[in-house]
C-alpha cells in the first residue's frame, strides 16, 4: 500500500499490506493477512496467518488483538509525520555527492 510505515526489525512475509498503515518496531505479520487501510499494528505485536486486520483500528499483542478504533484524522497526521521522518533519517546515511 502507499505511505506504510515498516518499524525496525519488524517481519512482514506474505501478506496484504494497505494504505496509510503502521507497523511497529518488531511486530511480526505472517502469510495471508491481510491489514486495512489506515491500522496501527504496535511494536512486538504478532498478527496470525491469515488474520485480518480491521480499518481505522490499533492492534497490539500476541496474538495481535483490537485494543480501540483510532480517529481517522489523527491516525493520518500521526502516519504521515512517522513516514517523513523516515525519508528525512535515511537522507542521513547516504553517502555524500560530492
Amino acid at each position: 500500500g502507499n505511505n506504510v510505515s515498516i518499524g525496525h526489525r519488524a517481519i512482514v512475509h506474505g501478506c496484504t499490506i494497505h494504505d496509510n498503515v503502521l507497523i511497529g518496531m518488531g511486530a511480526i505479520v505472517m502469510d495471508g493477512a491481510i491489514v486495512e487501510s489506515n491500522t496501527l499494528i504496535a511494536a512486538g505485536a504478532v498478527v496470525l496467518e491469515n488474520t485480518v486486520i480491521e480499518s481505522g483500528s490499533s492492534y497490539a499483542g500476541i496474538p495481535a488483538r483490537k485494543v480501540k478504533s483510532l480517529s481517522p484524522e489523527r491516525f493520518k497526521d500521526t502516519v504521515e509525520r512517522i513516514a517523513n521522518n523516515y525519508v528525512m533519517y535515511s537522507d542521513w546515511f547516504k553517502p555524500d555527492s560530492d
